[in-house]
């Protein structure tokens, strides 16, 4: 290679660079994206009287917000101080932050291909303080006479967030922890105990039972609201007419209502589960009761499940009881119920162990979806500032409560009626034949005696593989470092 053709090659950055140019890249991006609609609301008059600085202030504002940053407000409702508003405006969109948490993921994946597997944290921690140094910036200079940012809150919420993005992708990109941080989480687990691997397998087997039931019981939510959104659409064109926002406007408050959805998603579950949530200070809207005020023009809110006859309203409360009900399911399926097994070699009556086990697994599940439905309770609400708005969302400890006694109660009822239709699965096909048995067994044998012989072979090959710290990359993986 000629010497001009080496000049012309790019220079290999160093791991951290490039975390930080990622990084950066993402924050600038959504930081577009939050300013642009900005910017087309005042171009068309939509901010009167203010320069370009106020809309690159709320634009800044705005991208803080988005990540759940809270900004303490200063309001003036009239001439004297006395008539000043104070109050704090924190809300997570769920919808809207995965624009910076989806470039994020992005960046991580990227991160992962060009890492060494114990590099993997030079480019994050690269990433991670470009971020952090980035909402700094962000937070000293957008502040004003009506809002105020804690520095320290506006750089460790939106940090925290993107931290967990990148792992995430790169977790994704890599395939397993053991290829991304070394840490081979199977053989931790076969040095246990038998009796430990039982009890940690039926314990992982709750978890998930619970996670498929949260899960089940919120796409059951979301689709009770798409309903309730589809019955009122007129109610909320009626706003959207009333507010006369402009096309830029009308566009920007759409999208924002698009991406608060999930958290709607999240109080119709809550509201489902019997508990409600609230639309203002000292306000409830659930199934057996609805109090509400006057609420603000935003369109969506003429949505909400107010005037509902209590009469029939209660059988809403099925939902949860559904989504229990796949839990359930899936537990019989793809479950280990390692505590069914151990009950029946100790009582004889299997009617008694079984209920006992069953009763058992639905107080677990129970407990393991209230423990995993609470913080996204919690971060499903918040607060708008001042007025009435102030306190908006499920109560998380109700909400979380009630919906895991629904959802236990649905995993018993599941775990006990699915057998009826999954003992057709266990039934061998008529065609299978005593020949056919020996056959197979034979061919069973040979292939064991074979594959004794390639599993020590591939074994050994295995062990110098992994002494040389290669593996079976995924789909470019975390690189691993070239030994001589």
């Amino acid at each position: 290679m000629t010497a001009r053709n080496r000049a012309l090659r790019p220079l290999p950055l160093p791991l951290w660079i490039q975390g930080a140019i990622e990084v950066f890249l993402a924050a600038i991006v959504s930081a577009i994206l939050v300013v642009v609609p900005l910017v087309g609301i005042w171009s068309t008059g939509g901010f009167a009287s203010t320069q370009v600085d106020f809309v690159a202030q709320l634009g800044g504002q705005a991208w803080l917000a988005m990540h759940g940053v809270p900004l303490h407000l200063t309001l003036e409702a009239g001439p004297s101080t006395a008539d000043t508003l104070t109050g704090t405006f924190w809300f997570l969109p769920w919808g809207l932050v995965l624009l910076p948490l989806g470039l994020g993921w992005r960046a991580g994946r990227r991160l992962a291909r060009a890492s060494y597997r114990d590099q993997i944290w030079q480019p994050l921690a690269g990433g991670a303080g470009t971020y952090a140094l980035f909402c700094l910036v962000t937070a000293l200079l957008v502040p004003n006479g009506m809002v105020a940012i804690n520095p320290f809150w506006a750089t460790v919420v939106p940090t925290l967030l993107m931290v967990g993005a990148l792992l995430a992708g790169a977790r994704r990109e890599a395939g397993s922890w053991e290829r991304l941080i070394g840490v081979d989480a199977a053989d931790r687990i076969a040095s246990l105990s038998q009796s430990k691997r039982w009890a940690g397998s039926y314990a992982w087997s709750v978890v998930r039972a619970g996670v498929v039931g949260l899960v089940a019981s919120f796409a059951l939510a979301a689709a009770l609201l798409a309903v309730q959104v589809g019955l009122h659409w007129a109610d909320i064109a009626r706003v959207y007419q009333q507010l006369d926002a402009g096309i830029w406007g009308g566009a920007t408050l759409t999208a924002v209502q698009l991406g608060v959805m999930p958290n709607l998603a999240a109080w119709t579950l809550a509201w489902s589960s019997g508990a409600g949530f609230a639309l203002g200070a000292g306000s409830t809207v659930s199934p057996l009761l609805t109090a509400v005020g006057p609420q603000p023009a935003i369109p969506v809110l003429a949505a909400a499940p107010v005037g509902l006859d209590p009469a029939w309203s209660w059988l809403f409360l099925l939902l949860p009881v559904v989504g229990g009900f796949f839990a359930g399911w899936w537990l019989l399926r793809e479950g280990e119920n390692h505590l069914d097994e151990w009950l029946a070699l100790k009582i004889e009556a299997r009617w008694a162990s079984l209920t006992v086990s069953t009763l058992a697994l639905g107080l677990l599940v129970a407990l393991a979806t209230a423990l995993l439905s609470v913080v996204p309770f919690a971060l499903s609400g918040g607060s708008l500032g001042v007025g009435r708005l102030a306190e908006i969302g499920p109560h998380a400890g109700a909400a979380a409560g009630l919906l895991g006694l629904l959802v236990g109660f649905g995993a018993v009822l599941g775990y006990l009626v699915s057998p009826w239709w999954e003992r057709d699965r266990l039934v061998l096909p008529e065609h299978w034949h005593e020949d056919e048995d020996e056959d197979e067994g034979a061919e069973a044998a040979d292939h064991e005696a074979d594959g004794g012989e390639r599993g020590d072979a591939a074994a050994d090959h295995g062990e110098a593989t992994g002494r040389a710290g290669h593996g079976a990359p995924r789909r470019g993986g975390l690189r691993r470092r070239r030994r001589d």
